[in-house]
């Protein structure tokens, strides 16, 4: 099996980086641009697309940063992929940014990459950072 590929793509966005960290880090949030459905226990978040659904433990968390989901397998135990998400601004212009951390096949990295474009589209509609 190859291994897949880390890349960076980092989105601008017009959000308080509050609310934004409400949508990166909340069941609910997530729910509302990432998944059709999202329900967590305890660390263990699902994450449901039509029929199919994939589980990641919530790694790490800063507060009104960052968040870093580690995907896991059907024994819920870490794999070595994740995808977080960070929230940047810019010191001088207080500019917000959003800048995910993915995996992808190579061969399916400008899928993945379009498909995140999607979701944060989705997430800016929400907002009303467009």
């Amino acid at each position: 099996m190859d291994s897949k590929i880390r890349y960076e793509i980092e989105f601008p966005i017009n959000s308080s980086p509050q609310l934004l960290y409400q949508y990166i880090s909340t069941p609910s949030g997530l729910q509302e641009w990432f998944a059709d459905n999202v329900n967590s226990r305890g660390e263990i978040f699902t994450f449901i697309w039509n029929d199919s659904q994939e589980k990641a433990r919530l790694a790490s968390k800063k507060s009104g940063e960052k968040v870093k989901f580690k995907w896991v397998d059907d024994s819920s135990k870490d794999t070595e992929y994740f995808f977080e998400l960070h929230i940047l601004v810019d010191e001088l212009t207080k500019d917000v940014s959003l800048m995910v951390v993915d995996f992808a096949d190579k061969e399916e990295l400008g899928e993945a990459k379009q498909l995140w474009e999607n979701q944060i589209s989705d997430l800016k509609h929400l907002i009303g950072s467009v």
